[in-house]
């Protein structure tokens, strides 16, 4: 398993040392569970700017439940 340094200041450490403590968490698994939340958001948000572009330019087709269901080859098991 690979291993990074990170550099804080010794309050930046205690708060983040805190915010481990209060989840009942390592300090390790709280920094990673952050980090990986950030960037969850961030493809978020590109993937909804993405669409609203899409949309505006009218590039989004839209189906009705039943197209879906059709499309889908499942009427019989709904």
């Amino acid at each position: 398993m690979a291993h990074i340094s990170l550099r804080v200041t010794d309050i930046e450490k205690k708060i983040m040392e805190n915010y481990a403590d209060f989840h009942g968490i390592t300090l390790s698994d709280a920094i990673k569970n952050i980090f990986f939340q950030k960037l969850e958001e961030e493809y978020d948000l590109k993937t909804i700017t993405e669409f609203e572009n899409a949309e505006k330019h009218g590039e989004v087709k839209y189906k009705t439940f039943d197209e879906v269901i059709d499309d889908l080859g499942i009427e019989n098991e709904i």
